[in-house]
C-alpha cells in the first residue's frame, strides 16, 4: 500500500510507525517478530526496516600482519521487509542506501522488492564507514542520496541503469528521505541541509522522516524553515525514548542531537536505568502530546533498546 496515500488520508486520525533492525547475521527472526507483536495492537501505519552496509573487521595474523575482512553484520533487509509484510499484513518501508552498494546492487534490490510486492522506500546515503574520515562510495556506487533517487526514478520510468528498457515494468516505487532538525553532521549549516532536502523533494521524494530529537521546538523551527524554502512534503517527526543513563553521552555523539537542559537535569537525578526509563517514557509522552496539539498526527519511533518503552508510551496515548 502506498504510504503517501496513507499519510494523506484520514488526516484527522493519529497514527504511529516504528523502525526495526534486521537480525544480526546467524540470528533468527524470533526477537524481531516479538517486537512487532508487542506493537502491532496499536495499528502502526508502517514499519521501517534499516539497511546496514558491510564493514571491515581486522584480525592480527601469527606473523604480526593485520588481515582485513569485509562482512555484513545485519544482512537481509529486503527479505525481512517481505517477512514482516506477509506475516503481519503491515505496510513496510525498507531503507535503500548508497553505502556499500553499487548501482547494479541497487538495481537487483529494486527488482527483488518489486517481485515481493514492496513499493515503499526510504532512500538514504547511509553512514560513512567507521574507519573513513568522510563518506566514500564503493566503486560503481553513489556518493549522494540524490544520485540514488535518480536511479529509482529511471527504474520507475521503465529503464535499467544501462539504459535498457524494462520489458515488463512493475508498480513504481514511492519514496521518502531522511531529514535532520538539528542538521546533518556533515552539513556546514542548516540552510545548506535544507537546500539538499528541497532538491530531494524536487526529484520526487514524497515525505521526510526526521532524525531523532528531544526538543520539539527544534522540530517546529525546522518545519517552519523548510516551508520558507518551498518544502511542502510531510515531515514525520521521529522519537527515540530516553532509556539509559549512558545515553546522556552516547546519543549526542552518535545521533548529533542535543538533550534539552530540563531533561538533563531530571536525568541526573535518576539513580539507575529503571528510573531513567520511566523518565524517558514520561518525556516522550509529553513530546507526542505536544506534537498532537500542533496538528502533527503521524509520529515515528526508533525501537532499538526501547521496545518496551514505546509500548508503554502508546498505551498512555491511545
Amino acid at each position: 500500500m502506498n504510504i503517501t496515500n496513507l499519510l494523506n488520508t484520514e488526516t484527522d486520525k493519529k497514527h504511529f510507525s516504528f523502525e526495526v533492525l534486521p537480525p544480526l547475521k546467524g540470528n533468527g527472526t524470533e526477537s524481531l517478530f516479538r517486537t512487532i507483536e508487542k506493537l502491532k495492537e496499536f495499528n502502526p501505519l508502517f514499519v521501517n526496516i534499516t539497511n546496514h552496509s558491510s564493514e571491515y573487521l581486522y584480525r592480527e595474523l601469527d606473523n604480526g600482519l593485520i588481515e582485513r575482512h569485509r562482512i555484513r553484520r545485519r544482512p537481509g533487509s529486503v527479505a525481512i521487509a517481505a517477512a514482516i509484510q506477509n506475516k503481519f499484513d503491515i505496510p513496510v518501508m525498507p531503507h535503500i542506501i548508497c553505502a556499500g552498494a553499487t548501482a547494479e546492487d541497487i538495481e537487483y534490490e529494486l527488482l527483488d522488492l518489486q517481485f515481493l510486492g514492496i513499493s515503499n522506500l526510504l532512500i538514504l546515503r547511509g553512514d560513512k564507514a567507521a574507519e573513513d574520515k568522510r563518506f566514500t562510495p564503493v566503486k560503481g556506487g553513489y556518493a549522494h542520496a540524490t544520485d540514488l533517487i535518480k536511479q529509482v526514478n529511471r527504474f520507475n520510468e521503465g529503464f535499467f541503469e544501462d539504459g535498457t528498457p524494462i520489458k515488463h515494468p512493475g508498480e513504481p516505487f514511492n519514496f521518502g528521505v531522511a531529514c535532520y532538525p538539528e542538521k546533518h553532521e556533515e552539513a556546514p549549516n542548516l540552510e545548506q541541509d535544507l537546500i539538499h532536502l528541497k532538491e530531494k523533494q524536487d526529484l520526487g521524494a514524497e515525505y521526510g522522516v526526521t532524525q531523532l530529537f528531544y526538543d520539539n521546538q527544534k522540530y517546529f523551527d525546522f518545519v517552519d524553515k523548510a516551508k520558507e524554502m518551498g518544502i511542502t512534503i510531510p515531515i514525520i517527526p521521529a522519537i527515540k525514548p530516553f532509556a539509559k543513563l549512558s545515553q546522556l553521552t552516547v546519543v549526542p555523539k552518535t545521533f548529533h542531537c542535543d538533550f534539552p537542559e530540563e531533561l538533563v537535569k531530571e536525568a541526573l537525578k535518576c539513580k539507575n536505568d529503571e528510573e531513567a526509563k520511566t523518565l524517558g517514557i514520561e518525556w516522550a509522552v509529553n513530546q507526542v502530546k505536544d506534537l498532537y496539539a500542533h496538528g502533527i498526527n503521524n509520529v515515528h519511533f526508533f525501537t532499538v533498546s526501547a521496545v518496551d518503552s514505546v509500548r508503554e508510551i502508546m498505551k498512555k496515548l491511545v
